[in-house]
């Protein structure tokens, strides 16, 4: 057994992040509305050659021995060893003291997916060290993770021009996979890479598209001072065809079907699992709402991200739908990034958050981001019938013991102390029988 003078212990189905670790969650508990079994995925983390840290997993592997559980090692020398069995009694770590041992016979299968570093594709889509990954993943089979997660980044893929994708380094990527019989899930990933807690590497979106928005920068989503975040495209080009002739949704609907086409083998023979589908910021359905590159700061209530031209016009429409023309406007009085609730008159209990006009903008902002989703999802299923497909919800905690919940209403999760903002999103997937992977903050 080997002796670490330090270590990190974690259950493998919690392990917490800080709010805005998005792209390097750590693990996902996947959760499917159609009854789907259950999935959780952990990090090998901050890329096969990382910086000194340690890693130290308990895995239970069905129905191996209940005193008998496998360390996941990461150290500088050597990048990411999933190493020997561990006796728990002997590791010098309070914390395991506190894991309760329960029984699992009987109960589901639940596979298990190690997460890939984000910068093991560069930015000419050639795979990293092919051969330091071959045997790490060797290592991981060995212990009997069932396959790993990968992001197919956008940025990378169409980084020149339209419908000039370069699969080359994912094909050997997965032909790896594949040699090793491991699983793959896949993330369809339309954000940018970079800025946020854990990124270390920077992916930008493809390179065309930033040049469309240099002379047209309403394509992103936009707060109160004007500020443009360029991690992800608004939702309200959804259906504006203002990249190249193209809207942004067929824009994905084309990188989907381009990967389903040069990748139909690894569908066929079921070494696919799973695609992921990006939705928004760090590949999660939400607006950018706490971006820490715009000097957000935990635990900060966040800004509306609607100020962009496109969704500006949609608010207005929705407005005089109601026959309200004097509501297409966003709350002025929702404070700043770092506000807390009670220092603005729109959060404060009793605030504007719950009058009529507060209840219209508040169901327009969110019904905005389940559209969005309903859009591209139907499109995933179309791209990849027969797959399963998932996406990501994240998981808003801060000021959830408030009435207004103002971090989940600026995210877009119209979620206050008196209505349930997660019902709809959740009937969005069951629509598009698609799983929900909540990640930990």
């Amino acid at each position: 057994m080997a002796h670490f003078s330090s270590s990190q212990v974690s259950h493998t189905l919690r392990l917490p992040r800080p709010p805005g670790a998005c792209c390097k969650a750590t693990t996902m508990a996947s959760l499917s509305s159609s009854g789907k079994t259950a999935m959780a995925s952990l990090k090998l983390s901050q890329g096969l050659w990382g910086s000194p840290e340690l890693n130290l997993c308990p895995l239970r592997l069905l129905g191996s021995d209940p005193s008998r559980n496998f360390a996941v090692v990461r150290d500088s020398a050597e990048g990411t060893v999933v190493g020997e069995n561990v006796d728990h009694n002997k590791v010098e770590d309070s914390s395991l003291e506190k894991f309760e041992e329960r029984d699992f016979t009987g109960t589901p299968y639940v596979p298990v997916y190690v997460m890939l570093p984000l910068g093991v594709i560069n930015m000419n889509s050639e795979l990293v060290e092919p051969e330091a990954l071959r045997n790490q993943l060797q290592v991981l089979k060995s212990v009997g993770v069932d396959g790993v997660m990968v992001d197919c980044w956008w940025g990378i893929v169409e980084a020149h021009s339209p419908q000039g994708y370069n699969w080359g380094g994912y094909k050997k990527l997965f032909q790896i996979v594949r040699d090793l019989n491991l699983k793959l899930q896949v993330v369809m990933s339309f954000h940018e890479c970079g800025g946020n807690v854990g990124d270390d590497v920077q992916i930008p979106l493809p390179h065309w598209v930033t040049e469309i928005g240099q002379k047209n920068p309403d394509i992103y989503f936009t707060n109160k001072e004007g500020k443009r975040n360029t991690e992800c495209l608004t939702w309200g080009i959804d259906k504006e065809r203002v990249l190249r002739g193209r809207t942004v949704v067929e824009v994905y609907f084309d990188y989907m079907r381009s990967f389903r086409v040069e990748f139909d083998e690894f569908f066929e023979e079921g070494i696919i699992s799973e695609i992921e589908v990006g939705l928004g910021p760090c590949g999660e359905l939400r607006y950018p709402s706490y971006p820490e590159q715009h000097g957000w700061k935990y635990p900060g209530i966040g800004e509306f991200q609607c100020y962009d031209r496109y969704l500006m016009k949609n608010l207005t429409q929705a407005a005089e739908a109601r026959g309200h023309t004097f509501w297409a406007r966003v709350p002025d009085n929702a404070g700043s990034y770092n506000s807390q609730p009670h220092e603005t008159g729109f959060f404060r209990d009793g605030g504007d958050y719950d009058s009529y006009y507060g209840r219209f903008f508040l169901n327009w902002y969110s019904r905005v981001l389940i559209d969005h989703g309903d859009r591209v999802l139907a499109l995933a299923n179309l791209a990849f019938e027969g797959t399963r497909i998932a996406t990501k919800v994240s998981g808003i905690h801060w000021w959830y013991k408030t009435a207004s919940h103002p971090a989940e209403l600026t995210a877009g999760f119209y979620n206050s102390c008196n209505r349930d903002g997660y019902a709809p999103i959740s009937a969005m997937l069951k629509k598009h029988e698609a799983a929900l992977n909540f990640t930990c903050v």
